[in-house]
């Protein structure tokens, strides 16, 4: 029995089962076909390599992945279930994203989706809170949910961190945020940020009768973050923020397993490493999946508006791949987030809807007339909106955002 060579893996005629592992990627060839090309991928993510093997069993074709389309460049490839350790994403991922990207023969290559088999979703946590959730736990049942990062990101006391939180919660912010490379510097270390920001959050709530919450960042070597989560818990916090591609996706995994009592907020931070590149890379779509399947409740997913690079499609795919039906899993809360202000929240909740946390840094923080005022015009923008009215119209009445409007101008 001959061996199985690049095009053995093209099988135009192939119905994927529902056990089968389903990928789309862009195939962009170097030297050789684009059929070719496409059974390479399959191969070298599967069974085979590049070339004829002395110790290929007869029973091992079996578990073969097959191309069942090619249209244009974007290829489809189903691979058997058997090929997959069950709650392990990182064999998966290594399997199916993990070499293929430095074969030679390819000059692009990019993962544009995956539909992970029941069989497999079900080795998986998935989200511990979700949309419903979320809003059950800050009492806001329709509404978009507003939220601040501090600012500046870096370099604030604790102290002076806390003072900040708490403006941005009495000016109306549901949520308050740490920036992703915000740790445990000797500036404003973890526990004492932890403590003081939290005492911040009860004094606001007090003051305005509203649910508040603060995502502190744990990320950091799993076992550090795991102390640190339960340190959360502890002093009673109910929100973590994790920098999900950093810290890696078993890390990511390990702290759901625990099933703290606690929101696991997605922070991105390294995404663009793999997305950026329309034609190579790994797609936001994917990491949005795996990262729900694990078990996050919420994840930055681009803005359209605002300083980040993603195309509305983009974003739009991204949303459904938070919101849509993925086994039994819970919809996960999409965050925009990135030079957002006032000014572009209508525009936001075209693409967004009402579930989305709008998380504003600059935007708030940079008004004229301070934080609490920032964080006033972001809320009494999502008023408008919501009620229907023009910012400029509902700005006649409010302040806070007629000055932003007039320092934010598109």
């Amino acid at each position: 029995m001959s061996a199985l060579k690049y095009l053995d893996f093209i099988d135009l005629a192939y119905k994927p089962k529902q056990t089968d592992l389903l990928c789309s990627f862009h195939v962009e060839p170097e030297g050789i076909s684009l059929r070719e090309a496409a059974g390479g991928v399959a191969a070298e993510s599967s069974v085979g390599t590049w070339t004829e093997l002395t110790t290929e069993q007869p029973y091992v074709k079996r578990l073969a992945a097959h191309v069942f389309s090619i249209e244009g460049n974007t290829v489809k490839i189903a691979y058997p279930v058997e090929l997959f350790e069950a709650a392990n994403m990182p064999n998966i991922l290594s399997s199916v994203a993990g070499n293929v990207f430095g074969l030679k023969a390819l000059r692009n290559l990019r993962l544009l989706d995956v539909d992970i088999p029941k069989a497999l979703l079900a080795s998986f946590s998935g989200p511990a809170y979700g949309i419903d959730g979320v809003r059950k736990l800050l009492k806001v049942s329709k509404r978009p949910l507003v939220g601040t990062i501090i600012k500046p990101k870096l370099g604030l006391n604790t102290k002076d961190h806390a003072k900040v939180a708490y403006e941005a919660w009495l000016g109306g912010c549901d949520i308050v945020k740490d920036d992703e490379n915000l740790s445990s510097q000797k500036f404003n270390p973890f526990e004492e940020r932890l403590v003081t920001t939290l005492e911040s959050r009860d004094k606001a709530q007090d003051e305005t009768g509203e649910r508040k919450v603060y995502m502190i960042n744990i990320t950091a070597e799993t076992e550090l973050m795991l102390q640190r989560a339960e340190s959360v818990l502890a002093h009673g916090g109910e929100y973590v923020m994790v920098d999900i591609l950093t810290c890696g996706w078993s890390a990511l995994q390990t702290l759901r397993n625990q099933n703290f009592k606690l929101v696991i907020h997605a922070h991105r931070a390294g995404h663009a490493a793999f997305t950026k590149n329309p034609l190579h890379g790994i797609a936001m779509k994917p990491i949005a999946k795996v990262a729900r399947i694990i078990g996050i409740d919420q994840l930055h997913v681009g803005t359209v508006v605002g300083k980040m690079a993603e195309t509305k499609l983009e974003v739009k795919e991204n949303i459904a791949a938070c919101k849509d039906e993925l086994g039994s899993f819970k919809p996960v809360l999409p965050v925009a987030s990135g030079g957002l202000y006032p000014t572009l929240v209508p525009a936001l909740l075209e693409t967004f809807g009402n579930d989305v946390v709008i998380q504003a840094g600059g935007g708030i923080h940079g008004h004229p007339e301070g934080t609490v005022a920032g964080a006033k015009a972001m809320r009494q923008a999502v008023d408008a909106a919501l009620e229907g009215k023009t910012l400029e119209d509902h700005a006649k009445s409010y302040k806070e955002l007629a000055v932003a409007l007039q320092h934010w101008k598109t």
